[in-house]
């Protein structure tokens, strides 16, 4: 009996030991499992966490960009406002261009004849003038007739050159000069020309003198008294001598008709 009591609790005793065996053997299978699921979360989470930094950061960046294209579409709203203003004053000026020009087409309807008109008496009033300096005042008239059949040149500088071409033949009238040419009979002597009232002349050796007499509108010898003193007056317009007064021979006023 007592051998049996023995064995029966040396076989609880060894039952209790493979029952905690076992037990610490689940036990530490639970915790590895444990262990490797926590490892498994951390990787995931870490993991996770990554792409979540790097969703941040593709974030940061859009909003960035986002940032930088509102920046650069209110520059270009500003700019093609700007664009728009421009064109708004450009469209404004060549309207302002087409009135002018349509303008200035009636102008030059109006002008051209006047300016052919202008020409026309200057040349009558070379022909009918005292003829001092003739070819050279017939080439200038010339020149303006050809100049107002130019296509490449403006009417306003047609009218400028006109003007200037008036202005020459007012100071004609208003100065002395003395010159050297040549008579209709090809002599060549020294003019003496007092504004628009007398042209005399005198030879170049001195002897002889003569005036336009514009009557008879020919050129006339004069007496010798007149020598001397047309002498004076080439002296004094062409600066050789201070100035002085002079007794020329004047054409007596004609009654009017």
């Amino acid at each position: 009996m007592k051998i049996n009591t023995k064995l029966r609790t040396a076989g609880a005793v060894l039952t209790s030991t493979i029952g905690l065996l076992w037990l610490a053997g689940t036990q530490a299978q639970v915790l590895d499992s444990t262990i490797q699921t926590e490892s498994r979360i951390n990787t995931q989470a870490q993991a996770s966490q990554e792409r979540i930094d790097g969703l941040a950061d593709q974030t940061g960046e859009l909003l960035t960009e986002y940032r930088k294209v509102v920046s650069e579409t209110d520059s270009l709203k500003i700019y093609n406002d700007q664009l728009e203003k421009i064109v708004s004053s450009q469209r404004e000026e060549l309207a302002s261009i087409d009135r002018q020009l349509e303008g200035l087409e009636n102008t030059n309807r109006e002008v051209v004849p006047l300016m052919l008109e202008m020409v026309d008496a200057l040349d009558r009033l070379v022909e009918g003038d005292v003829p001092f300096r003739l070819e050279e005042r017939r080439e200038a008239v010339l020149t303006m007739r050809d100049l107002l059949d130019s296509s490449e040149v403006t009417t306003s500088e047609k009218y400028r050159r006109l003007i200037e071409l008036y202005q020459a033949e007012l100071e004609f009238g208003r100065r002395t000069e003395a010159y050297r040419g040549e008579l209709p009979d090809g002599q060549t002597v020294d003019f003496l020309r007092v504004g628009r009232t007398l042209l005399l002349y005198q030879s170049l050796d001195g002897l002889t003198s003569g005036w336009f007499n514009p009557q008879t509108r020919t050129f006339e010898t004069i007496g010798d008294e007149y020598r001397r003193t047309i002498a004076d007056g080439l002296a004094i317009a062409g600066n050789q001598r201070a100035p002085d007064l002079v007794k020329l021979p004047v054409p007596a006023p004609v009654a009017a008709q």
